[in-house]
């Protein structure tokens, strides 16, 4: 299983911008599908989670600007990020948790290479 994370870029604060992740592979089921930031210097932390269900779980830093959603059909997960400020600047990575692929393994994380979210002031 590989997941591809797109929609990173450079924007002005206060903009917007929509961060999607796909995962590839032989995909029986994904239980949870989160975002996670990296600034410069700090640790990284958990931006959103979604479950399969559709349960969500925000950063403090981000209620209200950020939604986290997902196709499970096409499992994928978006992030719509608006208001945005420059200490969100960081690299975005995409994380699949408990997934499970057809004849298995079963349970299993992935992780996504990171895209870079600059935000100007």
């Amino acid at each position: 299983v590989q997941l591809q994370a797109s929609g990173g870029g450079l924007v002005q604060a206060g903009g917007s911008l929509r961060l999607s992740c796909a995962a590839f592979g032989s995909i029986l089921s994904i239980n949870d599908m989160d975002w996670y930031r990296q600034a410069a210097g700090k640790q990284r932390e958990l931006v959103a989670a979604i479950t399969r269900g559709g349960t969500t779980n925000y950063a403090d830093s981000v209620k209200g600007r950020f939604t986290i959603s997902r196709d499970n059909a096409k499992n994928t997960m978006y992030l719509q990020m608006n208001s945005l400020k420059p200490e969100d600047t960081a690299v975005y990575y995409c994380y699949a948790g408990d997934v499970s692929s057809h004849g298995g393994p079963y349970g299993m994380d992935y992780w996504g290479i990171g895209t870079q979210v600059t935000v100007s002031s």
